[in-house]
């Protein structure tokens, strides 16, 4: 962690030796610092000056500017092409209603700036020369430490967003959060409260996409239960079967961790069994079952995404890849064209991925077998797709105007006859050739 492997940008340094040279303070701040220190590519970079808004605008003068921040001391100034955002140091007034400051104000002291943040891997400046680190940030980070500026009571009392912060920060970096700050985001989790289900659900969903997701819900159980009550009966559910080594709860976390850092497949994989409870049985050997379980998951789990801000299209998405997930698929060309045309390609491919984490994060003894299935499907559905198979109406090689011209009258018989047509190709009690389909499409008429 050196000054000399951190490389700022051509453009945000121009805009802080800009600063410098009319007589104030600049420094970026805050994850930019956090991400150079850990030797990642930062998304974005902010700067914080002493100068206010006004100086700001002032010596940047000639430059395109935008203000809508500018009353929580923020400019956004146009340097060949990019949007640079700059903000006045500040110290924020107490937060009446737990999500924001009811006022800000501005200071020239960066320590100060710094000291309002939530985490010390997120309270530390710098420039080209040296760095500001006046709360220990660069030694939590070498140690894989979550702490808190300050009091944590306090902050997360400011605003509560910050405890799922915490958690997500432990599930990106695999960091490990501090007792009193863990402490602190258990007592101050019904804070939750105030803070909307948009932002809760963003917070939600990056945590998922972490490295150490499995260890982290684990830990922070009672919070994600909280957010999410449904989740609550899978937690310690025993599931009575040699396939499974995890309970519903631990199994679903180490499948999250076992797909790849897409968030449709995480959540997806999230709540992939969470109706298996309202399912369970045993038999006479006293082995569990949960017959049914993916249609109750995928209902339960449509009711919490959309309580939860999902778009449309995510929901869907998720909510059909939970109905299907357990669904078995032979192989053979007649099972993949009926799946092909009942989900298409993109959620195909999905489902197998999501078939392929469920079986890791089961029993070791038994997954090579699912595994070496899955490859094959996988195998199939490829040479399927490069031959071109028929699985939509529009690979049929008729179309509605050739059965208009058969005399079938134009409307919805036009559809159903189609559809009829492409289930005969798809089970191959047909071919997909002109002459074949016309020919069948005539006996229809009879």
């Amino acid at each position: 962690m050196t000054l000399q492997n951190i490389s700022i940008p051509e453009k945000i340094r121009f805009v802080l030796n800009k600063l410098h040279q009319a007589g104030f303070e600049a420094y970026v701040v805050g994850g930019c610092v956090r991400d150079s220190l850990l030797g990642k590519e930062p998304y974005d970079w902010d700067i914080a000056t002493s100068a206010t808004p006004e100086e700001i605008k002032k010596v940047f003068g000639g430059y395109q500017q935008i203000d809508t921040g500018i009353k929580h001391g923020t400019v956004m100034v146009l340097v060949d092409g990019e949007l640079i955002e700059i903000t006045t140091y500040r110290i924020d007034d107490q937060y009446t209603d737990g999500r924001r400051p009811d006022k800000v104000y501005f200071t020239d002291s960066i320590i100060e700036d710094l000291r309002r943040r939530d985490f010390t891997i997120n309270a530390c400046a710098m420039t080209d020369n040296h760095i500001i680190d006046p709360f220990g940030g660069q030694e939590d980070l070498k140690n894989s430490i979550i702490r808190c500026v300050g009091n944590p009571k306090e902050r997360f009392t400011e605003d509560a967003l910050r405890i799922l912060r915490g958690i997500r920060f432990a599930s990106i970096l695999g960091f490990q959060v501090e007792d009193r700050t863990k402490k602190a985001m258990l007592e101050c989790m019904h804070l939750l409260r105030n803070i909307s289900q948009e932002r809760i659900t963003a917070e939600f969903c990056k945590a998922l996409l972490g490295i150490k997701v499995y260890d982290t819900f684990r830990e922070f159980r009672d919070i994600i239960l909280f957010l999410i009550p449904e989740t609550e009966a899978m937690v310690g559910f025993v599931q009575y079967n040699d396939h499974h080594i995890y309970d519903v709860y631990e199994h679903s976390l180490k499948s999250v961790e076992l797909i790849e850092k897409d968030t449709v497949l995480r959540v997806t994989m999230f709540f992939h069994d969470i109706g298996k409870p309202l399912c369970f049985s045993m038999d006479n050997n006293r082995i569990g079952h949960f017959y049914g379980h993916a249609d109750i998951s995928a209902q339960i789990t449509k009711k919490v995404l959309r309580r939860m801000r999902f778009s449309n299209r995510d929901t869907q998405d998720i909510v059909q890849l939970i109905k299907y997930h357990n669904r078995q698929i032979a192989r053979t060309r007649k099972s993949i064209n009926r799946l092909l045309r009942e989900i298409g390609e993109i959620q195909f491919r999905r489902l197998l991925k999501v078939k392929r984490a469920d079986a890791l994060a089961k029993n070791p003894l038994y997954f090579k077998e699912k595994l070496d299935h899955l490859d094959a499907i996988e195998e199939i559905l490829g040479n399927v797709l490069a031959e071109g198979a028929c699985i939509n109406l529009k690979d049929l090689t008729i179309d509605g105007h050739d059965l208009i011209k058969l005399g079938i009258p134009q409307g919805r018989e036009i559809g159903i006859i189609l559809n009829k047509l492409l289930d005969l190709v798809i089970n191959e009690e047909i071919e997909n050739s002109r002459e074949v389909l016309l020919e069948k499409a005539r006996e229809f008429l009879v």
